[in-house]
């Protein structure tokens, strides 16, 4: 199955109001920071917590370099999701100075 991935330069910025982030990494990594919004389930309890997962409109699947979301975004691709895998994940995101957020006072940073 082809993955349908988009680079980080190809994701509007702003992102869109419709344009789901679905978060895949461990919590730990999703608390050193992550993309304002975005929802967070990680890779190995996606399947369990799939009726989390919006299915309208398109789900940007986010992990640390891109190898787990490609797992996710295939497996959601499966269930019918219009999803894509970010390339380079959120290494590439901060890479691009796309910004980042954490729920508590310290500096976002990738895991």
């Amino acid at each position: 199955m082809e993955i349908p991935t988009a680079a980080v330069d190809g994701v509007p910025d702003p992102l869109p109001a419709q344009l789901v982030v679905l978060d895949v990494r461990e919590d730990d990594e999703w608390e050193a920071g992550h993309v304002e919004g975005s929802l967070h389930i990680p890779l190995m309890h996606l399947a369990g917590r799939f009726a989390e997962v919006p299915t309208t409109g398109q789900t940007l699947v986010v992990c640390r370099v891109g190898s787990r979301s490609a797992q996710a975004a295939a497996y959601l691709l499966q269930q019918g999701v219009d999803a894509v895998n970010l390339a380079g994940g959120l290494a590439a995101w901060a890479n691009a100075g796309r910004p980042l957020v954490t729920d508590d006072d310290r500096p976002p940073r990738v895991l």
